[in-house]
């Protein structure tokens, strides 16, 4: 990925929306600029998503700071085997969970991908212990689920999942798609619905019910086609909105405004 090959910015949309997950951490630059460029095209809200205790406690700073940026925390699933103190992280996460501006619960879940077999035991305590975090505080649950889908539902199964979960990402097929929706979870799309080769991600998006979407650039990863393989921003959201909005058949102001409204009721208003 090409990090200074930046994109154009794409016609604005024509109701505003969010990105449900970003790490401008790791987008780099000034925030407050990225922050900007998203608004100009009508993405006024964005997630910042942590995914270790530093990024965590960084990203609840920001929120703090900035009116257009909410907040999660978490330990992604792939750091979990990797800290020698699993349980001190935790608590550290579970301290910041308690912040106003800190919505949501996330990145966690499982990642068979990455981790193997030796750190899998690791990776599905850290889940089911912020699948707890998650409850206790009455935030959202924002779920990586990288080639385990059937392990993702067992544990939530078992554990009993909190009032709202997100699935980030979704990288399902349309039959996992429909077990996500029939438990009334809520499916995450990131650029990857635009790749040629992604007719299992838009036959999935096709059965999600409108107000169970949400879109996501995962920035700075996942750039959205014509750009695959360029850094991404916020300000890109647009083009997977107008790809979403083909591929379900709805008008695109329909769509923004279901999506504007998931948001919402997911993350909480933005203003206070």
């Amino acid at each position: 990925m090409n990090q200074t090959d930046l994109p154009p910015p794409p016609e604005p949309l024509p109701v505003p929306v969010l990105d449900s997950h970003t790490h401008l951490d790791i987008v780099g630059g000034d925030p407050g600029a990225n922050i900007a460029a998203a608004a100009a095209v009508g993405v006024t809200r964005l997630v910042q998503v942590g995914v270790d205790v530093d990024s965590s406690r960084w990203g609840a700073a920001l929120a703090a700071a900035q009116p257009a940026v909410l907040a999660t925390v978490a330990l992604h699933p792939n750091e979990a085997p990797r800290l020698g103190d699993l349980d001190e992280a935790l608590r550290v996460i579970e301290g910041l969970a308690g912040q106003e501006r800190v919505r949501g619960i996330g990145e966690t879940g499982l990642d068979t991908f990455r981790t193997g077999e030796a750190g899998r035991a690791a990776q599905e305590r850290s889940f089911r212990a912020h699948i707890q975090i998650a409850k206790d505080t009455g935030k959202a649950l924002v779920i990586h689920d990288r080639d385990a889908h059937a392990d993702v539902l067992r544990v939530l199964d078992e554990e009993g999942a909190p009032d709202t979960v997100v699935l980030h990402c979704f990288s399902g097929d349309e039959s996992f798609a429909v077990e996500c929706v029939k438990r009334g979870y809520v499916l995450s799309f990131a650029g990857t619905v635009t790749f040629k080769n992604a007719r299992n991600l838009r036959d999935a998006a096709a059965v999600t019910p409108l107000d169970q979407i949400l879109v996501e650039t995962d920035a700075p990863y996942l750039t959205p086609m014509p750009y695959r393989g360029r850094r991404n921003g916020s300000y890109l959201i647009p083009l997977t909105v107008r790809a979403l909005a083909a591929t379900k058949g709805v008008e695109l102001d329909a769509l923004c405004a279901a999506i504007s409204a998931t948001g919402e009721r997911v993350f909480g208003s933005w203003s206070g």
